[in-house]
Formats: C-alpha cells, structure tokens, sequence
C-alpha cells in the first residue's frame, strides 16, 4: 500500500508542477516564424481559400443574423467573430505563419537596404 500513496504523491506533485510553469513561454517558443516552402505552399493553395470562403459565408450569416444581434446589442461582436476573425486569419498574416498579423520583416529589411545604400 505504501508504493502506491508514494507514487500518487509523486503523481500529484508532478501535476501541480507542471500547472505552475508558465505556459506562454511554451506557446511563444511552438510559433513558427520563419516557414518553409512546403508551409507556405500548403497554406497558398488550403488555408486561404478555406479562410477566404469562411469570411464570405461569416459574412452571409452575419447578414442573416443582423437583425437580431441589432436587437440584442452585439452586432459588433458578432461582426468581429464572424467575418473580421476569419478575414484577418485570412489576409493579415504571412504566407504559411500562423500567427495572424504583419510581422514587419519587409519594412525593416527595406530600411536595412537603404542604410546600406547610404
């Protein structure tokens, strides 16, 4: 009976362990930045046309919905879900990275050109 309370002890304590460290480092080292070709490929000919039809079907169920999201008050938010979320994953982020947004590379890769140019 001993090795069994001893090794749910050791059980437990390495969950509450692993509860406490933090996580966002975890998920912050998991985002790929600098994708390969296969990426960007896989998400030029998938990714986008799927996010691109779900931006426009967001949209048509946006436009169904509207009057009573106009009653209830959230027509913004169901906006932002249903056809800004998808169009952003969609439009604004580079091709094959998965984290939505502009990451900036182009711009200041331009600069450093032209401070070379200098």
């Amino acid at each position: 009976m001993k090795k069994n309370t001893g090794a749910r002890r050791a059980v437990t304590a390495l969950l509450i362990a692993c509860m406490m460290l933090p996580q966002a480092l975890w998920a912050q080292s998991a985002i790929d930045e600098s994708p390969n070709e296969w990426a960007m490929v896989g998400d030029l000919l998938v990714a986008r046309p799927i996010g691109l039809v779900m931006t426009a079907g967001g949209a048509a169920v946006w436009l169904v919905s509207l009057p009573f999201t106009l009653l209830a008050g959230h027509a913004g938010e169901a906006a932002e879900t249903l056809v800004l979320g998808p169009g952003e994953a969609t439009f604004m982020r580079c091709l094959g990275c998965r984290v939505t947004g502009y990451t900036g590379k182009d711009v200041e890769a331009i600069r450093a050109a032209r401070e070379a140019e200098e």
